[in-house]
């Protein structure tokens, strides 16, 4: 499995393309909104000769949405969001402009993800996790035979996903990573939604908001 990052938007977002050997790929939380943004994103796509097969949420705040159209279209595949979180997105288009963001538009999605999916990228599978707390319907990716898990904004390299936007709960959060996220193997890399890489095992003893 490769997965690359791009860090996008003025939120300094991490959006994923994850493929392996087959050149099938999946990209997760587009963030990308700048023209340049797209292009360094489509730029690689295109030198890899990958192809893209789905768009996936881990969420469906702003700064994780910013690239939904534009990839969708570009590509013609099917964005998945998860079940929480379809409130969540409608109501970006409400408030982008406040953030400063007056071009967004919107996307529909094509479908809705549960919790212990199986999503599968060329010969990887995926299984989600539903992990609410920064989000209602927040989900993470978790590779079992790669140890890897797609963390999206639950469990940062010393720090956890903030808990005081619409649909945050702090108790929640901090009980979903001790009970599904701190039950992984230690040597699980994790991959978050802003910020560096991380392990399961140096979380528990180092992050001081939640420790094994």
């Amino acid at each position: 499995m490769q997965i690359k990052t791009f860090v996008f938007n003025p939120f300094y977002e991490n959006t994923y393309v994850i493929y392996d050997e087959t050149n099938d790929a999946i990209i997760i939380d587009p963030g990308c909104y700048e023209k340049y943004e797209i292009e360094e994103l489509s730029s690689f796509i295109e030198e890899n000769n990958l192809q893209v097969k789905t768009i996936i949420n881990t969420h469906c705040h702003i700064d994780h949405v910013l690239g939904n159209q534009v990839i969708k279209e570009r590509y013609g595949v099917p964005l998945q969001i998860p079940v929480g979180e379809v409130e969540i997105l409608r109501s970006v288009e409400v408030y982008a402009t406040h953030w400063g963001i007056m071009n967004y538009v919107g996307a529909d999605y094509d479908s809705l993800i549960a919790e212990e999916q199986i999503i599968t990228v060329g010969n990887q599978a995926f299984q989600t996790l539903l992990v609410p707390g920064h989000s209602p319907g927040h989900i993470c990716l978790y590779a079992k035979s790669e140890n890897v898990l797609i963390g999206g904004d639950v469990l940062f390299r010393e720090s956890i996903g903030r808990t005081d936007l619409p649909g945050g709960n702090h108790e929640e959060l901090l009980d979903n990573i001790q009970s599904k996220v701190y039950s992984l193997p230690d040597e699980t890399t994790v991959y978050p939604g802003h910020g560096d890489t991380t392990t399961i095992g140096y979380e528990k003893q180092h992050n001081p908001f939640v420790r094994a």
